[in-house]
């Protein structure tokens, strides 16, 4: 995020998300971690949950270790696989809608057979606030193309292609799911919907097949997270964040330090499923639930100091500029607003939000005993 030399107000911003952000990221590394030993202990019951869980966590923090183009490697092997899968569903879901696959019986009456809004608008309200999540991440791209040869224009692909995904991938999937399957049937005893699809396609071993997809999708989003929290980490040492240390590299400019720390709470959340495998899990996933919505916030009061401080400025530097600035902005900060007054309603999620209230009010106590301390020093 570019800065004006000057303007010290927007810094102040993205410095107090930054420790929130990088706490995140290692929430879900440990999260993703206990999740992927779950799915792995499906297939072998008798192995401990935290033994698939170190495993996990060991050889991804190793890929990392190894270089960043080891880091890529492995991340877009991890992701052909789910858009190959969810490539596979769309093109057979769609012949299966429109009756040219084997026995369909599909159709795109079964969208709206019941009204789009068939438990009333509060249910979508209740969908919105469980999977507002698995929408985060796209930002990442940032922070990954400062080590790219053009930061700019990987910025600028990545930005319009990451739109047309979500709404082919996320928006055009979820469509067809309704469509396949109404909604009624949709199983609710862990079965994946698009299992219980490709069961109706007549492919064998369909939930086989899903869970295979979703274990490359855990590795993905661990795989990720190791790296996006060790190159947070990496930046936070420059305002006395984080030790000096953490920025030592080895030889293909790997932070390993950084690496190992991130790690940390991973191996905490290995020995915590070993302890109590049953309440880990709920455990770390509502400590962290919705800070990503108060990073994104933050996000959005950062763009809005910044870019109308940059204009009056210093407009040669804004080489990319925000689509309908300040709109946008303005509406994606309501829009978590919003999202978190429905967590505060939903039962739910109630006490997702509760603790992760509790980090942010850590995390901002830290930034003012931090920036204090500094002041005192210098």
């Amino acid at each position: 995020m570019p800065v004006h030399p000057g303007d010290s107000r927007p810094r102040r911003w993205w410095r107090r998300g930054r420790n929130l952000y990088w706490y995140y990221w290692v929430g879900v590394v440990a999260f993703e971690a206990v999740v992927g030993a779950q799915i792995l202990q499906k297939w072998a019951p008798d192995v401990p949950q935290w033994t698939f869980a170190l495993i996990l966590m060991l050889v991804l923090t190793a890929t990392n270790l190894v270089s960043v183009r080891s880091f890529g490697e492995a991340e877009y092997w991890l992701a052909s696989v789910k858009v190959a899968c969810i490539t596979v569903f769309l093109l057979v879901g769609t012949l299966y809608v429109i009756g040219l696959w084997p026995d369909s019986t599909g159709s795109v009456t079964h969208i709206a057979a019941d009204g789009f809004l068939a438990k009333g608008s509060f249910a979508v309200v209740h969908g919105v606030v469980i999977v507002v999540f698995s929408y985060f991440g796209a930002e990442i791209v940032t922070i990954a193309a400062s080590e790219s040869k053009e930061p700019a224009k990987a910025i600028a692909t990545a930005t319009v292609t990451v739109i047309w995904r979500v709404l082919l991938f996320f928006v055009g999937s979820v469509a067809l799911l309704l469509m396949i399957t109404p909604w009624e049937q949709v199983p609710h005893d862990g079965t994946s919907p698009f299992a219980a699809a490709f069961d109706r396609f007549g492919i064998p071993a369909a939930e086989t097949i899903m869970n295979i997809v979703v274990l490359t999708a855990v590795v993905s989003v661990l795989n990720s997270g190791l790296y996006i929290a060790s190159r947070m980490l990496f930046a936070m040492r420059e305002h006395g964040w984080a030790p000096a240390w953490v920025g030592d590299t080895g030889r293909r400019g790997v932070p390993w330090k950084g690496i190992l720390l991130s790690t940390s709470l991973g191996y905490v959340a290995v020995i915590m499923s070993f302890v109590s495998p049953d309440r880990v899990f709920y455990f770390i996933i509502n400590s962290a639930g919705a800070v990503a919505l108060f990073l994104y916030g933050i996000i959005a009061l950062s763009q809005l100091r910044m870019r109308n401080r940059l204009e009056r400025e210093s407009p040669e530097r804004l080489k990319l500029k925000m689509w309908l600035h300040p709109w946008l902005s303005w509406a994606t900060f309501i829009c978590v607003v919003l999202v978190l007054i429905s967590m505060a309603i939903v039962e739910d999620t109630r006490s997702q939000l509760w603790l992760s209230l509790i980090s942010l009010a850590a995390s901002l106590t830290a930034y003012a005993v931090i920036t204090r301390r500094g002041r005192t020093h210098a």
